[in-house]
């Protein structure tokens, strides 16, 4: 697995587009004093972080949605394992995540194409698309009618790289 700070840099100068070079920044740390090393993720811009979560955060909403989901409508021993993806789906839906989660979602980013990580069923994949430089002004200004079904805290970064790229006024 590569280091933190070489997929920072990824992330920040080899995928981001020019226009919001200098202005987004992505953060993921592990506190050595917590269990098992747990920590948290965020993406800033200009030094205000627009989406962050934490390892607490996002383990309460997978545990909650796991008990619901086996108290509910998957009470079976073989459905556990469908238990725990679907909390886990859940828990990345509602935008919370730790720096795993975001280490993992960098490395499907990074091994496929941009294609594919705008529809990735991974909503930080398809903002590492979003905001990625090969993501031309056509392509974008195509996915004006998808994002209205995207999630909000997804479609923040659309709406924030169609402002940079001068395709909508703040």
């Amino acid at each position: 697995m590569p280091t933190w700070s070489g997929i920072r840099n990824k992330l920040e100068n080899d995928y981001l587009c020019p226009a919001l070079r200098g202005h987004i920044q992505y953060f993921a740390t592990s506190y050595s004093k917590s269990a098992d090393h747990e920590g948290r993720a965020a993406i800033r811009m200009d030094g205000v972080e627009v989406l962050r979560s934490n390892y607490y955060t996002y383990f309460e909403n997978v545990w909650t949605k796991f008990h619901h989901l086996r108290s509910t409508t998957l009470k079976d021993c073989d459905s556990a394992k469908e238990a725990i993806n679907q909390a886990h789906a859940f828990a990345l839906e509602q935008g919370t995540f730790d720096q795993k989660v975001f280490y993992e979602a960098f490395g499907i980013f990074d091994n496929q194409s941009i294609e594919k990580s705008l529809v990735s069923e991974n909503p930080l994949v398809r903002i590492f698309a979003l905001l990625d430089r090969r993501l031309g002004k056509r392509r974008l200004l195509a996915l004006e009618k998808s994002m209205e079904q995207e999630l909000d805290w997804v479609r923040a970064f659309y709406v924030i790289r169609m402002q940079v790229e001068g395709l909508m006024e703040d």
